[in-house]
C-alpha cells in the first residue's frame, strides 16, 4: 500500500517551508502556523535591540547591551560616587563618631565600655532628626530594652497570669 502524503496547503511563519494544516487550525491560529517546536520557540522570543550596537538581545532579561564592550561604552562618562547623598551608613558611621567623641566611650545608660558595639539611639524615635539633643549612646541591651520590651510577647503573658492570681 502506497503511504498517503497530504499535499501542503500553507507555510511556516517563521521558516516559510510548505507544510498541511486542517483549514480550522489555520483558522483558529489567525494563520500562525508553524512546523515545528523549534519554529513555534522563535516566535514567542521577545528581543529588544542593544542601545549601543543595535544587536537583538532578550527583552525578557532587562538588559540593555549585548556585551561587556558595550556596556562600557554605554556607561563613559558616569561618574559613580561623587557626593554619595544618599549613604546612610556613612552618615551614621559619622555620627557614632562624632558623638563617641563628645560623649565618651561608654554607654550613656548604664556605662558599658566596649565602644565598638554601641549604637546611636533617637531620643524621639525620628531618624532624620539627628541633632546632638536628640541623640544618645548605648549598648545594645539598653537600646532593646527601649525598643522593645514594651511590645514584649512575654510582657503580655505574664500580665494575664498577674491578673488571674
Amino acid at each position: 500500500m502506497a503511504e498517503y502524503k497530504r499535499n501542503p496547503n500553507t507555510k511556516c511563519t517563521i521558516c516559510k517551508s510548505p507544510i498541511y494544516r486542517r483549514p480550522f487550525e489555520i483558522d483558529k491560529s489567525k494563520g500562525k502556523v508553524f512546523c515545528s517546536m523549534n519554529c513555534y520557540g522563535l516566535s514567542c522570543r521577545k528581543e529588544s535591540p542593544c542601545v549601543v550596537c543595535g544587536k537583538l538581545i532578550l527583552a525578557g532579561l532587562n538588559k540593555k547591551t549585548c556585551s561587556r564592550s558595550c556596556s562600557n561604552k554605554y556607561r563613559t562618562g558616569i561618574k559613580y560616587k561623587i557626593g554619595r547623598p544618599k549613604d546612610k551608613a556613612r552618615t551614621l558611621r559619622i555620627l557614632k563618631l562624632r558623638l563617641l567623641e563628645e560623649r565618651g566611650k561608654n554607654c550613656e545608660r548604664c556605662g558599658y565600655n566596649k565602644y565598638e558595639i554601641l549604637q546611636v539611639h533617637h531620643k524621639n524615635r525620628k531618624r532624620s532628626d539627628n541633632s546632638t539633643e536628640n541623640l544618645e549612646i548605648i549598648c545594645p541591651n539598653c537600646h532593646y530594652e527601649e525598643h522593645l520590651l514594651e511590645k514584649s510577647w512575654m510582657k503580655t503573658i505574664l500580665e494575664k497570669k498577674m491578673k488571674i492570681r
